[in-house]
């Protein structure tokens, strides 16, 4: 980890690794790599290889074309180096990294190719990988994410998952799945290719499904472009519009708070918590779409999606010893609801649209998280609407029952359902929270609906299964502080492998499989010795010698 914390704002002014440029319809993100452009020192990203820093510059390139460049119907994702397309998350950088970097690299690598398949599937921008060379690991895994997969028939360039034979780990960022799930390889194909360090190349590699096409370097170029403007002919994009600019975010940060204008963090480093205070809107929802842009960044759901995604990342990577993050709201919740019913009033515009799939796809990232998350819902709480999936991704809800004694003419917690908690913002596992939560009563979800817009007290919060418990003043603050103590207290592992379990609950997903059985098997063997050990493959990359494993089966 780096000396100072990492940030994850980026601008294509300031890119050093990627090039963003857009030709009407069509965008080319243009991947070339700065050797000395690690975000940590100790390594080299030779051959277009990755670090983090290498995706937080992509992550910043999607978000800018889904919500700067509407008219973009089609990105091209290639390389500017002969001969290599990518060579995958970066070996040194992996041999030196502690296990929580390279889990939290390898979270966000994922949650940065899922964003592009959600572009694909929800935004109507179709992806191409140009690859014009050699695709190895997380190289391969970037094209994997594409839509279309056009590989350079000059025969040396192949793609490969080489992780297994040659480093003694997994394809990290979803590469298994992709291959079988999602392009639909043969799986006695699958284990050879994923065993074969070379890769595959030419008209075998389009026999196994590996590409779409491999076409002549003579050709190439031309093949590319008429496959991207093809797949922006069938795009929903609007033809004309105005895009809206991602402004920089504000934050004022001290050693124990993060605040941005409507989320605040406060860090108590003693008790292991970080507390999250999402704020309602304090002006009217618009009253139409444009209006929605003319704020533009400020536009409140985008502004509240914004910084909580940034405060995510931010706890997930730079404070690991903040295990459990308290969930908390403040504010007009009938605010909140105003905004909601708007954005499902007008989600066929494409900015709504947008702003949507951004708040469903942070959420998912809270579903992700490898942290305890409490949601605590007290008089001033705005948990409604959207922001009730807030407390709905949390692993237990604490619901104070009537006022604090301190405060007794305010008015007590309440809670509210809305459409929005029946739809709009999936989980990884294709259902709503809600379904996940009752997912041994399917019938109480339907029963839940004839509730929508009620303020829920306490004691009917409680009664609807709604929330964990629901304390008087007198017990709420010892219960609180029991639960945080106790969480403080358990293995963090422990709680990270329960946590996970209890909230994907229903069918698997590509999606859930890269974050559930993939990544527990991956963060099992980034610790063996056979992986990570002084005689392991990653150490033993690159130096000519064999690793040393341990040939004991577990």
């Amino acid at each position: 980890m780096p000396p100072t914390p990492v940030r994850f704002d980026a601008h294509p002014d300031t890119y050093r690794h990627w090039t963003l440029s857009v030709d009407g319809a069509v965008a080319r993100l243009t991947l070339d790599v700065d050797e000395r452009g690690g975000l940590v020192e100790g390594y080299e990203l030779k051959l277009n290889s990755y670090d983090l820093g290498v995706d937080i510059e992509l992550y910043d390139a999607l978000q800018r074309i889904r919500f700067e460049h509407p008219a973009v119907k089609a990105v091209v994702v290639g390389s500017a180096k002969e001969k290599v397309f990518c060579a995958g998350a970066n070996i040194r950088m992996l041999a030196q990294s502690a296990h929580s970097w390279k889990v939290n690299f390898c979270k966000f690598t994922n949650e940065t190719r899922n964003g592009m398949e959600d572009a694909s599937a929800h935004s109507g921008i179709a992806f191409v990988a140009a690859v014009n060379g050699s695709a190895a690991g997380g190289g391969y895994e970037l094209a994997l994410a594409c839509d279309e997969i056009v590989l350079i028939d000059d025969g040396s360039s192949a793609v490969s998952l080489p992780e297994v034979p040659l480093l003694g780990v997994l394809p990290g960022t979803g590469g298994l799945t992709r291959v079988v799930d999602k392009r639909g390889v043969r799986k006695d194909l699958a284990d050879v290719f994923a065993t074969k360090a070379d890769g595959v190349r030419g008209k075998t590699a389009v026999d196994w499904k590996l590409v779409d096409a491999t076409v002549p370097r003579s050709r190439f170029a031309d093949a590319v472009a008429e496959r991207a403007a093809a797949a922006a002919a069938r795009s929903t994009r609007p033809d004309a519009a105005e895009g809206v600019a991602l402004t920089p975010l504000v934050r004022d940060e001290s050693d124990t708070r993060i605040a941005y204008t409507h989320v605040t963090v406060d860090l108590d480093r003693a008790a292991r918590t970080a507390t999250l205070t999402v704020g309602a809107p304090t002006t009217p929802a618009p009253v139409d779409p444009d209006a929605a842009r003319r704020e533009g960044a400020a536009f409140w759901p985008l502004a509240v999606t914004r910084e909580l995604d940034d405060a995510i990342l931010h706890l997930r990577t730079n404070e690991n010893t903040l295990g459990t993050w308290i969930l908390k709201t403040a504010g007009d919740a009938d605010a909140v609801l105003a905004h909601d019913a708007f954005l499902a009033a007008h989600a066929d515009d494409w900015f709504v649209n947008e702003v949507r799939h951004y708040l469903k796809r942070t959420l998912k990232r809270l579903d992700v998280t490898s942290r305890t998350l409490l949601a605590l819902v007290e008089p001033g709480s705005c948990f409604v609407g959207p922001l009730l999936e807030l407390a709905l991704a949390a692993d237990r809800q604490y619901m104070l029952d009537g006022v604090f004694e301190d405060a007794p003419d305010a008015a007590p917690a309440e809670l509210r359902l809305s459409d929005a908690n029946f739809g709009a913002y999936p989980m990884g596992n294709g259902l709503t929270r809600l379904r996940s939560r009752f997912h041994g009563d399917p019938a109480h979800v339907e029963a839940l609906a004839k509730h929508l817009g009620e303020p829920l007290p306490a004691a009917e919060a409680l009664a609807l299964g709604l929330v964990t418990y629901a304390p008087d003043d007198i017990d709420y603050e010892d219960e609180v502080r029991i639960v945080v103590e106790e969480r403080a207290s358990l293995s963090p592992d422990a709680l990270t492998g329960m946590e996970a379990n209890h909230r994907f609950t229903g069918p698997e997903t590509p999606e859930t499989k890269i974050f559930g059985r993939l990544s527990a098997w991956q963060n099992w063997i980034f610790i063996r010795p056979n992986a990570a050990g002084p005689d392991g493959a990653l150490r033993k990359y690159g130096t000519g010698q064999r690793a040393d494993f341990d040939n004991e089966r577990v």
